[in-house]
């Protein structure tokens, strides 16, 4: 029976066991020449690319138009060798079990929180062409992955971000 994932504790992580981060002290001089600390954490995931992850914005449409251009929202991590381009193409196929037929646009690389992480990405833009019907293709879910798929029509993405966020900052 499934249940609610849940909190179960929070302890302090020793540097040494952490998988996808570190924390680094980072010492320098400001540009009066005053030394300064700094403390950022860092990806240890980063592969030869120099991007770390891509968050997908794919466009579902359908040959037939049989229901309106809708979205999905997933994202991954890089594996090395992969570019964010082909990274987002298995990303998307893994997390939704839709699969991209082509690239529509690639993004400049990204930062979300600069100063507290080196973390970075890329947003990719995919497109995805169904026969007919909206379809629910097979997620290829890792172990530990628990993604629930949800389509969003494009016409109705706005409201919905912007209705997360009220529950975000109210938090729901």
């Amino acid at each position: 029976m499934a249940q609610q994932p849940k909190i179960v504790s929070v302890t302090d992580l020793p540097t040494h066991e952490a998988k996808w981060i570190t924390l680094k002290k980072i010492e320098y001089t400001d540009a009066e020449g005053k030394s300064r600390l700094w403390e950022v954490s860092q990806r240890k995931t980063r592969k030869s690319s120099g991007i770390d992850a891509v968050a997908i914005l794919a466009i579902l449409k359908s040959k037939t138009n049989a229901f309106p251009p809708s979205t999905e929202l997933p994202a991954g991590l890089i594996d090395e060798g992969e570019t964010p381009e082909q990274a987002a193409i298995r990303e998307l196929e893994e997390e939704t079990g839709y699969k991209a037929d082509s690239v529509i646009e690639s993004s400049p690389l990204l930062v979300s929180d600069p100063g507290m992480t080196n973390a970075n990405m890329k947003l990719i833009v995919l497109n995805v062409t169904l026969e007919d019907k909206l379809e629910a293709p097979d997620q290829k879910l890792e172990a530990g992955e628990f993604i629930v798929r949800r389509v969003i029509e494009l016409k109705k993405l706005l409201t919905e971000l912007e209705a997360g966020y009220a529950m975000a900052l109210n938090g729901v």
